[in-house]
């Protein structure tokens, strides 16, 4: 079925991607390990802007650029080059930023997503370089600040600033698009998502394929979603009353969920881009063919290869190659012999799900240990061992634990502070499969005892007969497999 968009929404994103895997940042060789690093210690006079001081471009992140760009089967330019960007701003010591304008080094790319009717394309206009500012550091709310503290430790760090088409039509696709870009970057290895302010976006919104508004500097996915909601619902409402929009950039207020006029919108004209005369022109195209050599396999590949190698679904091929990190982790435990789909199972679904509950996000994995750490509190840590999921699936496909206390078992790791092993944790917890007669003395007894539900379930009400397969869990504490408690249920019931 074809998604007609009948609010005429049209939704473009810019995106700003640091390239925090370098050492140095964009003109100079300061460090950009910066975000434990005390206020304005990470600066020189190249990127405070100081009188004589001149940039020397970071050849590794032009290398960057154009993996980004060859990742998004974008064109890489022949001749690309620096431009200075004028305003005044307290976090811009310049009083201009370096960037790209009429020569980006990436054009003409694609991504492609599932979008609200199956798979949609969402071009690339642009991707160009440029450096970070400063972090500004509001005293109070944003709109009520009392004051506001600069650091410039954030300043001249190197930017991939990607430009969508508005080919997005629902925020649902805004945030599914931020999530394959995101991925693809992990796979080139080019940045560290887990980094505070390692990707902001602006985003770009119509109704009624009218007049756009942009929301600025929203720094997460879910913001992103929650942001456009908020601001498509006040377009149609300000169209509704008889208002017009009008053209002009917000800010997003996470906090209240909504977004707050700024100022009117700039045009390119406003800031009197000319070209950077201290950086020449550059000619990147001779080094193409070696950067593409290094082009790891990219997710869509990958997922493709999961499918036919192990045999698995789409689905689990989707949520394995979400993250570089987990599909390494995959590959390194059907390494082990298991069967590579239960093991798709329990990672895709129980592992990953676990995650998601606990907001842990991956964030290491050395062939051996999967890490994790709270995406709020990054001082909270975990880890989960190939070897553990190894186990874990073994047991399970032989018919030793049960689904449920394969569970426990997963919680248990990643809850506790003890390293032990999963058939440790069964013993403990006395999780290991009950014994046929166990589980059909456990049938007897709840059958015997909850005539009522029998009653129910034999006058055709099937939800008592989850309750009664419930009542053999509690009874045999888990340990029974819930399917042969059902069909033992069944068989005694109906004969």
């Amino acid at each position: 079925m074809v998604y007609e968009n009948p609010d005429g929404i049209r939704i473009g994103l810019e995106i700003h991607v640091q390239l925090n895997k370098l050492k140095t940042k964009m003109f100079c060789g300061c460090s950009t390990d910066y975000h434990n690093a005390a206020p304005n210690t990470h600066t020189c006079p190249v990127c405070l802007g100081l009188p004589g001081a001149l940039p020397v471009l970071n050849k590794k992140a032009v290398e960057a650029a154009i993996k980004v760009g060859l990742a998004l089967e974008g064109e890489i330019a022949e001749e690309t080059q620096f431009h200075r960007k004028n305003y005044f701003y307290p976090d811009l010591p310049k009083g201009f930023q370096v960037t790209q304008y009429d020569y980006p080094i990436v054009s003409k790319g694609k991504v492609v997503i599932e979008g609200e009717d199956g798979e949609h394309v969402v071009g690339i206009t642009r991707a160009h370089m440029e450096e970070d500012p400063g972090k500004l550091v509001h005293i109070g709310s944003i709109e009520k600040s009392k004051g506001v503290l600069i650091d410039y430790n954030r300043s001249g760090m190197p930017l991939i600033e990607t430009v969508t088409e508005p080919d997005m039509r629902s925020p649902k696709e805004a945030r599914r698009f931020l999530d394959k870009f995101r991925n693809i970057l992990e796979y080139l290895d080019v940045f560290d998502g887990n980094l505070e302010g390692a990707m902001r976006v602006d985003a770009n919104v119509s109704v009624h394929w009218g007049t756009r508004v942009e929301v600025k500097n929203i720094s997460s996915h879910k913001g992103v979603e929650r942001a456009l909601l908020y601001e498509i619902m006040r377009q149609k409402n300000v169209i509704r009353r008889g208002g017009k929009i009008t053209q002009e950039t917000r800010h997003f207020d996470e906090g209240r969920g909504v977004t707050i006029s700024m100022r009117t919108k700039e045009e390119a004209e406003d800031y009197r881009y000319f070209r950077e005369p201290d950086l020449m022109p550059m000619r990147v195209t001779g080094w193409i063919p070696a950067i593409k050599e290094t082009l790891p396999e990219l997710p869509d590949a990958k997922r493709a290869r999961f499918m036919e190698q192990y045999g698995i679904t789409d689905m689990h091929a989707r949520a394995l190659t979400s993250k570089i990190m987990l599909a390494d982790f995959y590959e390194g435990v059907c390494a082990k012999g298991v069967d590579p789909k239960v093991a798709a199972t329990w990672t895709a679904d129980v592992l990953l799900g676990e995650l998601n509950y606990r907001d842990l996000a991956i964030s290491s994995y050395d062939g051996r240990t999967i890490g994790f750490i709270h995406a709020k509190d990054p001082e909270v840590e975990n880890s989960f061992k190939v070897s553990d999921m190894v186990e874990l699936v073994t047991l399970f496909a032989e018919g030793k634990v049960s689904d449920r206390a394969a569970v426990e078992v997963i919680r248990t790791i990643l809850d506790g502070n003890e390293e032990k092993s999963p058939s440790q944790i069964i013993e403990e917890k006395g999780l290991f499969k009950a014994e046929d007669d166990l589980v059909t003395r456990a049938v007897a007894e709840t059958i015997a005892e909850n005539e009522a539900a029998v009653q129910d379930y034999l006058g055709g009400t099937e939800k008592s007969l989850n309750f009664l397969v419930g009542q053999v869990m509690k009874k045999t504490k888990g340990t029974a497999d819930a399917k042969t408690a059902r069909e033992l249920i069944v068989k005694e019931l109906k004969g």
